[in-house]
């Protein structure tokens, strides 16, 4: 399906709410399936937190994750500690271009027992559960958290705990402290000192958990409200002033393009103000899924920026960078890349009508919307936003956006 969004105007006063992390809620499911005593509130109605809950729940031996790279990640780790079990891991084509082989080594030092099914290092692999003894691992330090915290969520299943030793510099702390916070919510003891991470075995504390809504999804208003016209409002809900999330940080950068966040008692309200506009530098590195969102507010606002830290985008749904520097191009801009940054240049113009490729990334649908707000774009593949936030385009029209297919 692709729609075209007309050239906007957004109402002054608006409110959206919007459903749990799905970082969190992904964690928190493969932590429930692990100790059935956790109960969840406000669970993530992304496409990738339903695989999630839908791979957890199967008996088959061939379980298909489709897109859902977080979920290849965690489920590698968890069908590795199944005892008896065997499971072949699968996905998209773009999945069985995505590597897993850091992780695989990882579980495979730790005792795992898993095979590639077609290509060394990549997608499917078959998995055969069994009972972890060894503890001790090491991991270069600027992998994906998500590498990381797939190790983590099943430590404390393990009979000795893991004691992982990271080496270097470490990219991505909030997604590894947000791991170990969740897993403390629920009674797991951890430690992390210099460099080195220790989960206990742990005995968990049956309890309620409510997922806090997902920052990356509030991170298209924050670029709405730094487009619109100053004075406007957007209320979000549900968030805390002390996220676990990383992409909270929208909070500080968005002050840079005038946009203020009051903090509510359940939810936060952003607004436009007059501010002089001023090139951007950043380092993303522990917020690369933010990257494409400001990158189309710098665009669009006709401000430059350089953006570092983006070594991870080049292994997401696309390679991120590409498809930014393609399509911005395609609007008008100019935009030059390397293997982990980005720069674009000031431009004046926006080109009507541009068909936005999405790559079957759901970052690409959502990042671009906002240019509709200054000029009418259309947007190819629309519904793959349904990866991590299906209701998107019924919510933007909520709040003053001409969508039609």
């Amino acid at each position: 399906m692709d729609i075209t969004l007309q050239k906007s105007t957004l109402q002054k006063v608006s409110s959206v709410e919007i459903t749990g992390s799905k970082s969190e809620s992904n964690r928190l499911l493969l932590l429930q399936s692990l100790f059935p005593e956790v109960v969840l509130n406000n669970v993530s109605n992304s496409d990738d937190s339903n695989l999630m809950i839908k791979a957890l729940a199967s008996k088959e031996k061939i379980v298909d994750i489709h897109h859902a790279g977080t979920a290849m990640r965690f489920l590698t780790a968890y069908f590795a500690v199944q005892e008896d079990r065997e499971t072949v891991l699968t996905g998209s084509k773009r999945m069985k271009e995505r590597p897993i082989k850091i992780l695989v080594d990882a579980l495979r030092e730790l005792g795992a027992d898993i095979r590639y099914v077609k290509n060394e290092g990549f997608p499917p692999i078959a998995i055969k559960g069994k009972t972890l003894i060894k503890n001790e691992v090491s991991l270069k330090a600027n992998v994906s958290s998500q590498y990381i915290s797939a190790l983590l969520l099943i430590a404390s299943k393990l009979k000795n705990g893991i004691v992982l030793t990271l080496e270097g510099e470490i990219t991505s702390v909030p997604y590894i402290n947000m791991t170990l916070s969740l897993l403390n919510e629920i009674g797991v003891k951890t430690s992390f000192e210099n460099n080195v991470i220790t989960v206990y075995p742990s005995e968990v504390k049956p309890k309620p958990l409510t997922v806090e809504s997902d920052w990356s999804s509030a991170s298209y208003y924050f670029s709405i409200a730094a487009i619109s016209n100053a004075g406007t409002q957007v209320t979000l809900s549900s968030y805390k002033e002390n996220s676990l999330q990383g992409d909270s940080c929208l909070v500080d950068i968005y002050r840079h393009f005038g946009v203020t966040t009051v903090f509510n008692e359940n939810s936060i309200t952003l607004t436009k103000e007059i501010s002089e506009l001023k090139p951007l530098t950043l380092d993303l590195k522990n917020a690369p899924d933010i990257a494409q969102t400001i990158v189309v507010t710098c665009f669009t606002l006709g401000i430059p920026c350089d953006l570092m830290g983006l070594h991870t985008l080049k292994i997401k749904e696309t390679d991120r960078l590409v498809a930014l520097k393609t399509e911005i191009e395609k609007l008008g801009g100019s935009v030059d890349i390397t293997d982990k940054s980005l720069h674009l240049k000031a431009s004046k113009d926006i080109n009507p009508m541009v068909p936005i490729e999405t790559y079957n990334d759901h970052r690409m649908g959502m990042a671009f919307a906002p240019i509709a707000l200054k000029q009418s774009v259309i947007i190819k593949d629309a519904g793959v936003v349904s990866k991590s936030y299906p209701t998107f385009w019924e919510d933007l029209k909520t709040i003053g956006f001409k969508i039609s297919e």
